[in-house]
């Protein structure tokens, strides 16, 4: 039989559940997951491999209006997954009140294949899952439309049997032990950035970048520098916390989530530096990593 290979990129609004959904099917811990909206934002692959197939699955950033010139940068990646997919799994939450023009807008001239996926289900009764799944079935007229829980892996089985149905043949487009397109620098930051989200409230995970500044590996230890970019300097204050408090939390579970990623131990340091409207200064998201 021949070999087949393809893309495929997972869409949607922020919080839909892609990167949980990205996760389960590559069965990889490789995109942020927090209860806050617009965690991911670059555009990560996760690729699965068998001997007589390749499925290279793109978690993208939630479609949003851009502000800034970050946010201009996470909708371009989404464009680009979307120019590149052999096939698009469109994540909508179940709880989503129809108005999803954005993302439906980006979706036109798309001549891949369309697989809906009704998420968060195990939130709902069956009436509106049925409801929902009518809705995206007369709305889109996609190949299929599947009612799911990536965080409970409902249908998740099924979703890889249709991918595999449509994949197109083709040789392999990444060495065969390759798991992602990121290093393991891109991987500690997230990481990191993880633990921001999910320690501090309103916009300072907004405000944030990670950047690892150096990372030596050892035979049994890492070690790891990183700076934390903020905006101003009051929100520098609240990263570090009194005498640091908040600053060790953060490194605390930043580091134990690398030693369980990396399978060795770790020894990271953290510094916070300002580095006023990071996200509207082009130079400065170049060179942090978005194009």
């Amino acid at each position: 039989m021949a070999h087949r290979a393809g893309f495929v990129s997972i869409i949607g609004k922020p919080n839909a559940g892609k990167s949980t959904l990205m996760n389960a099917l590559v069965g990889e811990k490789m995109s942020i997951i927090t209860p806050k909206a617009q965690t991911t934002r670059h555009r990560i692959l996760g690729i699965v491999n068998e001997e007589d197939y390749q499925i290279v699955f793109s978690d993208t950033p939630g479609i949003i209006k851009p502000h800034y010139a970050l946010h201009e940068s996470m909708m371009h990646q989404v464009d680009g997954s979307i120019v590149d997919a052999d096939l698009i799994l469109l994540v909508t939450d179940i709880h989503e009140e129809y108005n999803e023009q954005d993302v439906l807008k980006k979706l036109e001239g798309s001549t891949a294949t369309l697989i809906v996926l009704v998420n968060k289900i195990d939130q709902s009764d069956e009436t509106e899952v049925k409801e929902k799944v009518d809705y995206w079935q007369e709305k889109l007229n996609p190949k299929a439309v599947f009612a799911i829980s990536a965080l409970h892996g409902h249908n998740i089985q099924a979703i890889m049997e249709l991918i595999l149905d449509e994949l197109p043949e083709h040789p392999a487009y990444y060495e065969k032990d390759a798991l992602t397109d990121r290093n393991d620098r891109f991987f500690a930051s997230e990481m990191i950035r993880a633990q921001i989200f999910k320690q501090y409230k309103k916009e300072i995970p907004y405000s944030t970048e990670v950047i690892v500044t150096a990372f030596v590996e050892g035979e049994k230890l890492h070690r790891i520098s990183a700076e934390i970019i903020v905006e101003r300097d009051s929100q520098k204050n609240i990263i570090i916390g009194e005498a640091g408090k908040m600053l060790k939390i953060v490194g605390t579970y930043a580091r134990r989530d690398m030693e369980d990623f990396f399978q060795k131990k770790v020894f990271l340091e953290m510094f916070v530096k300002v580095i006023p409207d990071w996200r509207s200064k082009k130079n400065y998201l170049k060179k942090f990593g978005y194009e």
